[in-house]
């Protein structure tokens, strides 16, 4: 076993004095409870400050810049090196950054008292850039809770990539990066213009690709010629010449870091096309996003050698449910199919639920090389046309997903629900089922409607349908009973043309068939976390923190001048400084406004949902709906139970997709082993009494008064599963992080290609909606298209215009005429900005006044 001093001084002997913990594990020879023991010693040291934890795995000794070295025992000698942060920066495109801290490192003079960020203006950067983890050097901290530091050490590179466009020089050749928060260009020595293999490999290539590509070479012409000129449609060529680089997107690895006195260097590994060439706006966002998108061989081979023969062993000791009539409904273009569902009568008048989820867990064993590579990637990535898959093909089309009339592997959650939706009992167990048919959406909506031709096509299902329209009917009161929000915002669909162009955007459609679907994983879910929190299992869940006072009072400020507010009422408040008005006013010269903000609020998600259905069917609706889903926080995961304040749900967990999810892979690990664990003491499963305390409300939303969430949070936890609390601590971060930055490529993808469909359409008018308004102009979302785009405040030329904070309008001084949001307005595409990926709008009738006063002049 390692002491505390062994490892202080193996890592004071590497190079800057930081060390992996793979490495430290190799290096030191470790092996199975020791591994775990590092772990826990690694966070201990951590928490004394004796180490500063460094990215996930990463950790060093908090060594100032001065070149101070360990002390005694391999302690940090006092003096600055109390006064250095770690954390990860995040740059803005003007040049300064902000570092967000690791709370394990913060020194005790700033715990308590600093709030938000660190600001780092732009001299104190230094090499680093977006996205490293740096220590910095905090500076005093200000009334406020406001402070600034001076990056001393850049600790660990996150990325070693950058995909930028190529440019010839007359000094050097150099890469322009895409991301606009890399403002330094990186120079390509010579001989380093081109990937070492003559292809480049591994592109996520989709329909639309394939589709551009066979009818380029089928000499088929795109639709219109404004396309061709601007080069949408060439296929990717593959045998490029001398002098052809110029303003091809590459991929390129970092071989020297930026320093005071150079610029960073590089070398092309990938030439990816032409920015508007078929597809490669999908490749520049994962590579911008750092997405893996690359199955290592190791994983594949693993995953082709996995059998698909069930043996007869196995089947015997599952519960057997494939002589029921379980069907999977999913969109037409979904491939894989990790949830199926039942719902039958009981003789008690109560509904049987069931929930059979696809057993991924059976297939990928902890610490394989499939488990490690899900890890890192965390999720599925979903854009319009293709999807990066967090497990290999084999696995998440073909062995684990639900085919009808095929036998797979499941985990199920058969719960009794009775006519109020409250879970009368439940039965959680290993089973196997085989699916009686693979229904959609659209079809199953139809069937619950009555078109007659569905029905006799299914009339051995169409029952069933009935009787899940019913049910999901009754849990869906029940959620709205208990102040669960829905804010049922519709979200864009793009649909594209035989070239792979975007021909149109349109509001995805929400049926019954989605709404059931969504209730019944939302009870199974549910009951899952419930089941493994009263027992005191170790587990992840799914949580959704209380919004922030700051978040609130912006809301309660907009909605008021709709005549709206959440009914919080008058509190205590404190005078502070908002985050957007610090940001906006650093390196001006001039001290943000001080508004005032309570220091509490008492809000629970009742409020919010009776004031979305006051709103509901209004003019403002989605304006207002948009806001209040703004100003909540962002869920995420956690070892430690929270519950979810949008669902509000005491207890809540991810089960139901194993397929695209990580952390519900690791809910299926523990339940697994809860459930062996349960049947080798011969514990029976919970029954209707032991299910009366969660009927009588024991189990009560943390954000009613005078409860708290469920379970005995001083019991410790049983941990199972081979998973240490530290360990989920990780999982849920990662899965966190991956999960974000999943959602920021998706909506960038879908924010470029909304950019090429109004290419087309510069000049045109269309009819819109004021969703905010700034300092700077005020931004319009187009009725119906979902497409959101600036109108400058120096746009509007037929008068004098100023922002009034206060009011959160834009005012003439001349006409007095305003903009608030929620207006409607005209508007025309003015102006396409390349650079920043935005469209500029114009005011239809200031348009038209300038150009008369242009007239006249003339």
């Amino acid at each position: 076993m390692i002491t505390e001093k062994e490892l202080l001084h193996y890592i004071g002997k590497q190079p800057r004095h930081m060390a992996g913990f793979k490495q430290i594990v190799h290096d030191l020879a470790l092996r199975g409870k020791e591994r775990r023991s590092l772990e826990e010693l690694l966070h201990e040291l951590a928490r004394r400050r004796q180490l500063v934890a460094i990215g996930k795995e990463r950790w060093a000794l908090p060594i100032a810049s001065s070149g101070q070295r360990p002390g005694p025992g391999g302690g940090v000698a006092r003096g600055r090196g109390e006064d250095l942060v770690a954390g990860e920066l995040r740059m803005h495109r003007d040049g300064f950054g902000f570092v967000v801290p690791n709370p394990d490192s913060l020194p005790a003079r700033a715990r308590g008292k600093l709030q938000g960020d660190i600001f780092v203006p732009p001299p104190a950067i230094g090499s680093a850039v977006h996205g490293d983890q740096v220590l910095v050097e905090l500076g005093p901290i200000h009334h406020d809770g406001r402070a600034e530091g001076r990056i001393v050490r850049v600790v660990h590179r996150r990325h070693e990539t950058v995909v930028g466009k190529f440019h010839y020089g007359s000094r050097h050749n150099y890469v322009s990066p895409i991301d606009e928060k890399l403002t330094m260009e990186i120079v390509i020595p010579p001989g380093m213009e081109r990937p070492r293999e003559e292809e480049t490999r591994h592109r996520v290539l989709g329909d639309e690709v394939k589709r551009g590509s066979a009818h380029q070479t089928s000499g088929a012409q795109p639709p219109s010629a404004a396309s061709t000129v601007r080069g949408r449609g060439r296929p990717r060529s593959t045998n490029l010449g001398e002098g052809d680089l110029e303003n091809m997107v590459v991929e390129v690895e970092i071989i020297q870091w930026p320093s005071a006195s150079q610029s960073p260097r590089g070398r092309v590994i990938e030439i990816l096309g032409r920015e508007d060439d078929f597809g490669v706006d999908v490749e520049i966002v994962i590579r911008k996003h750092h997405i893996r998108h690359v199955f290592p061989d190791a994983v594949l081979e693993e995953a082709q050698e996995i059998s698909p023969v069930i043996h007869h062993r196995e089947l015997d000791r599952r519960q057997d449910y494939r002589d029921l009539p379980i069907v999977t409904i999913d969109g037409e273009s979904a491939r894989d199919f990790d949830d199926a569902v039942l719902v039958r009568r009981l003789e008690n008048g109560n509904y049987e639920l069931h929930v059979h989820i696809a057993d991924v867990a059976h297939y990928v064993e902890d610490g394989s090389a499939i488990d490690e590579e899900a890890r890192k990637r965390g999720t599925s990535v979903y854009f319009p046309d293709r999807a990066v898959p967090m497990l290999p093909l084999e696995l998440s089309t073909d062995l684990c997903s639900l085919r009808p009339e095929v036998e797979r592997l499941v985990l199920s959650c058969v719960m009794e629900i009775d006519g109020q939706g409250e879970i009368a009992g439940y039965e959680l167990a290993e089973g196997v089922i085989r699916s009686a048919a693979r229904m959609t959406y659209t079809d199953v909506n139809a069937i619950i409607e009555g078109d007659p031709a569905l029905r006799r096509r299914y009339a051995g299902l169409a029952e069933d349908f009935d009787l899940m329209y019913e049910l999901a009917k009754v849990l869906n009161h029940k959620r709205v009973k208990r102040g669960s929000i829905d804010f049922d915002l519709p979200e864009p669909v793009i649909k594209f043309d035989d070239w792979g162009l975007m021909k149109s955007i349109s509001p995805s459609e929400r049926n019954w068939a989605h709404r059931l679907i969504e209730e019944f994983m939302l009870a199974a879910n549910e009951t899952v976390a419930t089941h493994l929190e009263r027992r005191g299992f170790a587990s992840l869940y799914r949580i959704h923190e209380k919004p922030d006072p700051k978040r609130i009072y912006e809301f309660e400020t907009i909605a008021a001048s709709f005549g709206y507010s959440l009914g919080v009422g008058s509190l205590p408040v404190k005078r502070m400084q908002m985050r957007a008005d610090k940001r906006s006013h650093y390196g001006s010269g001039r001290r943000p406004p001080l508004v005032e903000l309570p220091e509490e609020v008492h809000v629970t998600p009742r409020m919010y949902q009776k004031l979305a259905q006051k709103i509901a069917g209004k003019p403002e609706e989605r304006i207002l709906s948009f806001l209040m889903l703004r100003s909540l926080k962002q869920a995420r995961y956690s070892e430690i139970n929270e519950g979810h304040f949008a669902l509000a749900a005491p207890a809540y967990t991810h089960f139901t997709s194993p397929i695209r999810r990580y952390p519900d892979l690791i809910v299926h690990r523990i339940l697994k082993a809860v459930l062996r664990e349960q049947k080798d003491h011969g514990e029976q499963p919970p029954s209707a009494a032991d299910e009366d305390d969660h009927r009588r409300g024991r189990l009560r939303s943390p954000w009613s008064k005078g409860t708290d969430s469920g379970g005995d949070r001083r019991k410790p936890l049983r941990m199972v599963a081979g998973l240490s609390e530290q360990t989920l601590h990780d999982i849920a971060d990662t899965s966190s992080q991956t999960e974000r930055a999943a959602d920021e490529a998706e909506r960038e993808l879908l924010e470029w290609k909304k950019l090429q469909f109004m290419e087309d359409r510069l000049g045109e008018e269309f009819d819109g909606l004021i969703v905010s308004v700034t300092r700077f102009g005020f931004f319009v979302e187009l009725n119906d298209l979902f497409i959101e785009g600036l109108v400058p405040i120096d746009s509007l030329e037929e008068d004098h215009y100023t922002f009034r904070e206060n009011t959160r309008q834009i005012i003439g001084s001349r006409t007095r005429k305003t903009y608030s949001i929620g207006d409607k307005a005209r508007v025309l595409v003015d102006r396409i900005d390349h650079g920043l990926r935005k469209v500029q709008f114009a005011v239809v009738e200031e348009k038209e006044a300038t150009n008369k006063k242009r007239r006249k002049r003339g």
